[in-house]
């Protein structure tokens, strides 16, 4: 019974150390994420250093304006912001994916959005 307890104190911290740790986009940690590809979109922010960003797993996007499935959030579930699309392009290469194409493209000549697609590392 003593081992029982004790196996099953540490299968639960385990599985709490895991999900504790691992940041998310759309409710999803990212190492877990089951898409080949995914898309970071970014554009500056008004009066602001930092982007809007988005990073697409298949889920609908919104023009310029992240929502709440496109945000990555930290293991507290806090958004983490980037300050540049290098940033979030390094993020995304720590959690095994690479940079297979960029492009840009503007709507209506207002601001320009940088689309750059992802693919899983093999």
């Amino acid at each position: 019974m003593k081992k029982l307890k004790t196996l099953l104190i540490v299968g639960i911290l385990l599985f709490v150390g895991k999900t504790m740790t691992a940041q998310t986009i759309d409710g999803k940690p990212i190492d877990e994420i089951d898409a080949h590809y995914v898309v970071i979109k970014g554009a500056t922010k008004a009066l602001s250093p930092n982007f809007n960003i988005q990073i697409l797993i298949g889920q609908a996007p919104e023009f310029l304006k992240p929502s709440k499935e496109t945000e990555v959030k930290d293991e507290n579930g806090k958004e983490i912001e980037f300050n540049s699309i290098t940033n979030a392009l390094n993020f995304m290469a720590e959690h095994g994916y690479r940079l297979v194409d960029a492009y840009a493209a503007s709507k209506d000549g207002s601001r320009t959005v940088h689309h750059y697609i992802l693919s899983k590392k093999e």
